[in-house]
């Protein structure tokens, strides 16, 4: 998987990127956990969701935010965040500018960022949020939530309660047009520690089910 540099907001910042083997193959970015608390996308679960992704055949980005590895600037609270993911989206795009699709998935922090990206990019048509942070953070932009996904939430997560999860997800499924998906993981904490093989499941399950419509 190739190493790429490519123009931040904040001067360069440093991916991963597996081209598509088409020019009009779908595209996928992949935001990693919070900065300060470790995350990076070597992330096993990112990587995870960046292999899946591979195989079914999309140009696929997971790449450091601000700060981290060989990305330039400083941690800024999620605003910086947002725009290094819209330059990260703007830079595959400008490799494949026929893609027919994209999707965006993010686990934990780059769950919230996702989201945000979301609701400012229209041709995102699916999403797939690990352990959204809805206690720590206001999901209130998503009004209205413009593109079906799944939301994968761990039953014993200590880091983002389940509760607050469960609501964003009552009030997303309140709106006409979309679907919300919501898996819930018995046993996993935050980090799907012993469960990954049942997060994975999820994911693909649910990528099975919208990519074969």
């Amino acid at each position: 998987m190739p190493e790429v540099i490519f123009p931040g907001p904040e001067g360069r910042l440093e991916g991963r990127f597996n081209p598509g083997p088409r020019p009009r193959a779908p595209v996928a970015m992949i935001l990693h956990p919070h900065p300060q608390s470790g995350g990076t996308m070597n992330n096993r679960i990112v990587q995870a969701m960046y292999q899946t992704f591979v195989r079914r055949g999309f140009a696929t980005l997971r790449f450091n935010f601000r700060g981290v590895g060989k990305s330039q600037g400083v941690f800024d609270n999620g605003i910086g965040e947002l725009s290094d993911a819209a330059s990260a989206l703007d830079w595959v795009q400008s490799i494949h500018p026929e893609a027919q699709t994209t999707w965006i998935a993010g686990y934990s922090f780059g769950a919230w960022i996702g989201m945000q990206l979301l609701m400012r990019r229209p041709e995102i048509k699916g999403f797939i949020s690990v352990a959204p942070p809805a206690n720590m953070y206001d999901f209130t932009f998503l009004a209205p939530c413009p593109s079906s996904g799944i939301i994968i939430q761990g039953e014993a997560d200590e880091v983002v309660t389940p509760g607050a999860v469960q609501k964003l997800v009552d009030k997303l499924r309140t709106q006409r047009h979309i679907t919300i998906h919501h898996d819930t993981i018995p046993q996993a904490n935050h980090f799907f520690a012993d469960e990954m093989p049942q997060l994975m499941q999820s994911v693909d399950g649910y990528l099975d089910m919208r990519l074969n419509q």
